[in-house]
C-alpha cells in the first residue's frame, strides 16, 4: 500500500487504476496505511504546540503544556483514524446504491489514499502559522477532493456520472464527520481535556 504513497499524488489516474485491480477483500496493507500515516500530523502539531507555539498579531508565542497536549493529541490522532474508518465505512455502505461492488478494505482504502495529501500536509503543524497552515491546508483538502471525484469510479468500475453523484456523497459524509468531530472536542474539552497553555 506505500508503494502508492508518491505516485497517488504525482500519477493519481494510473494509481488508482491499480487500486482498482486489487482483490475487494484482500488483507493488505490498506488499514495500517492511514493508521501510520495519521501520526504524522499528531507528532508535527504536538512538536509544533508545545515547543514553537503560534503568535496572535505582535504577542508572545502561544504554546500548550505539555500535559495538556499528552490529552489533545491522542484525541487528534484517534479522530483522523476514527474518520478515515468512518468515511471508508460510509464508502462500502453506499457503494450498492451507485451499482458498484465493494468491501469494507476497499472503502478504507479509497479513503486512506484520497486523505494522503491531508496526512501529508499536517507535517506544517511543526510551525503553527496560520496564514502557512491555511494555505497549505486549503491545497490538500482541493487535492483530496481531486483524488475523491477520479478515484471512485476508477476503483468502483461505474460510469463517471455515478461516480460524481458518489464522491458528491461522500463530501457530504466527511462535511458531517467534521462537524461529529467538532461537538465531540466541545464534549471533551468540557470533561477535562481542554487545552492549558504556558504562562
Amino acid at each position: 500500500m506505500f508503494k502508492y504513497l508518491i505516485s497517488i499524488l504525482l500519477s493519481p489516474k494510473s494509481t488508482w487504476d491499480n487500486v482498482a485491480k486489487m482483490p475487494n477483500d484482500a488483507a493488505d496493507l490498506g488499514m495500517i496505511y492511514s493508521v501510520l500515516l495519521a501520526i504524522i500530523p499528531a507528532a508535527a502539531f504536538y512538536y509544533g504546540t508545545t515547543q514553537v507555539g503560534w503568535t496572535v498579531g505582535d504577542g508572545l508565542p502561544t504554546k500548550l503544556t505539555t500535559e495538556s497536549a499528552n490529552r489533545m493529541i491522542p484525541l487528534f490522532y484517534f479522530a483522523q483514524v476514527g474518520a478515515i474508518f468512518g468515511i471508508g465505512w460510509f464508502i462500502h455502505w453506499m457503494s450498492a446504491t451507485y451499482g458498484a461492488d465493494s468491501s469494507l478494505t476497499k472503502g478504507v482504502r479509497i479513503a486512506g489514499l484520497t486523505a494522503t495529501p491531508l496526512f501529508l500536509a499536517g507535517i506544517v503543524g511543526i510551525t503553527p502559522q496560520l496564514i502557512v497552515d491555511f494555505t497549505v491546508g486549503i491545497i490538500a483538502v482541493s487535492w483530496s477532493t481531486y483524488l475523491l471525484y477520479i478515484g471512485i469510479p476508477r476503483v468502483m468500475q461505474i460510469p463517471e456520472e455515478r461516480g460524481f453523484l458518489f464522491s458528491s456523497a461522500i463530501i457530504a459524509v466527511c462535511l458531517v464527520a467534521i462537524v461529529v468531530i467538532l461537538g465531540a472536542s466541545v464534549i471533551l474539552w468540557d470533561m477535562g481535556a481542554a487545552p492549558a497553555f504556558t504562562d
